[in-house]
Parts: C-alpha cells; sequence; structure tokens
C-alpha cells in the first residue's frame, strides 16, 4: 500500500521529462565546452605569439592600427586571424558535434529535428550579424576592438539560444557579454579577456554541466 501514494509524484516527473524533451535541446553535452575551451586557448597562444613577432606585444592602444611594415611571419593580420579562427572554430564544431551527439544518443534524443533547428537559428542570427561586424572592425583598422565584439556577440547568441536548451548556457551568455563590455574599454586586456571568455569560462562551465547533468549516466 505504501507505493501508492508515490505513483502521482511518478507520474508527475514521468510528464516533465516529456516535456523537456519537447521543448528543449537538453542533449548538449559539456564536455564538449570542455574541448571548445582547450581550442580557444591554444589559438589564443597563437594570436599571442603572433602579435608579439609583429611588435605589438604591449598591446594597449597600438591594436588599434596595425603597423605598416610586413609581418615577419609572412601572413596580413586578415589572413592570420582568418585562419586561426577557422583552427578554433573547426576544433570547437568537432569536439562539440562529437560529445553532444554521444549524449543525445544516450539519452534517446534525435539530433535534427525542428527543435535543433531553432536553436541553431537563434544562435546564428547573432553570429553571424557579429562576424560581419567583426569583419568591419579588421577593415577599418580597429583590430584592438575585434576581440570583445567577438564575446559580446557570441554571449547574446547564447542568450538568445537559451530558450532551446539548458538555462545553465543563458548565465554564461551573460558572463560572455561581461567580458566584453570590459574588453571595449580596456583595448590592451582583448585577448586576455577572449582567452578567458572563450577558453576559461568554456571549460569551467563545461566541467560544471558534466558534473550536473552527465555524471554517472
Amino acid at each position: 500500500m505504501s507505493q501508492y501514494p508515490h505513483q502521482p509524484l511518478d507520474q508527475l516527473r514521468d510528464i516533465h521529462r516529456m516535456m523537456e524533451r519537447t521543448s528543449k535541446f537538453i542533449g548538449l553535452s559539456g564536455l564538449s565546452g570542455v574541448g571548445a575551451g582547450i581550442f580557444a586557448l591554444a589559438g589564443a597562444v597563437m594570436a599571442h605569439w603572433y602579435l608579439v613577432a609583429g611588435g605589438l606585444d604591449g598591446y594597449g592602444p597600438s591594436l588599434h592600427y596595425w603597423p605598416n611594415q610586413p609581418h615577419p611571419w609572412g601572413w596580413s593580420p586578415l589572413t592570420f586571424y582568418i585562419l586561426d579562427a577557422g583552427f578554433v572554430l573547426a576544433g570547437a564544431l568537432t569536439s562539440g558535434i562529437y560529445f553532444t551527439t554521444r549524449r543525445a544518443h544516450r539519452k534517446g534524443q534525435a539530433i535534427w529535428d525542428a527543435l535543433t533547428q531553432r536553436l541553431l537559428l537563434h544562435l546564428a542570427i547573432p553570429l553571424v550579424a557579429g562576424g560581419i561586424f567583426c569583419l568591419a572592425l579588421f577593415f577599418h583598422g580597429y583590430l584592438g576592438l575585434v576581440g570583445p565584439a567577438t564575446l559580446i556577440f557570441y554571449g547574446l547568441a547564447l542568450v538568445n539560444g537559451s530558450k532551446f536548451t539548458l538555462q545553465d548556457v543563458y548565465y554564461l551568455g551573460l558572463c560572455e557579454i561581461a567580458l566584453g563590455c570590459i574588453g571595449v574599454f580596456f583595448i590592451g586586456w582583448g585577448l586576455l579577456l577572449w582567452a578567458i571568455g572563450f577558453g576559461v569560462l568554456h571549460i569551467v562551465y563545461g566541467i560544471m554541466m558534466y558534473l550536473k547533468y552527465e555524471q554517472g549516466t
């Protein structure tokens, strides 16, 4: 007899799980955040080496305008940063797709459905707008603002897409926006803040997500 009072509660829990599966993408893996953070830190280190080799080891306001002389590595700033960003993006996407797909399969959730499409659309709008804005900053020579701008637009993308996934993503987005807003006033800290936002925060967030949602499952 003692088991019957618990049945309505169990049914409510089952209904809640079903509603969550249909309204939010809960297959997002914390390990994908760790992977993205590692690739971001690697990209930040390469960007630091590039700046130092180009004579901008002091950073600061000098990042507003790039020196006229060719870079010793033979790559223009635009070429290098496109390659560097491509490396980080490819690594982050690869780890994200692998770990998230693996977790979604374990939870029995579809990877590509209407919910995933809505999530990607809401992420893509701020990201595409931010990418165009950052290209404009490159075009006009304001390199020091590119790092903070990427943080702000990435944070906006996370906040915009968080309604379709875990609430933790919303708070990560707010942290990214805050770091970007600091960076626009302190140009010399741009690369450091970028490394913290895309690297350290992703790793910390990923570990917390793994311990909270995935450990033991």
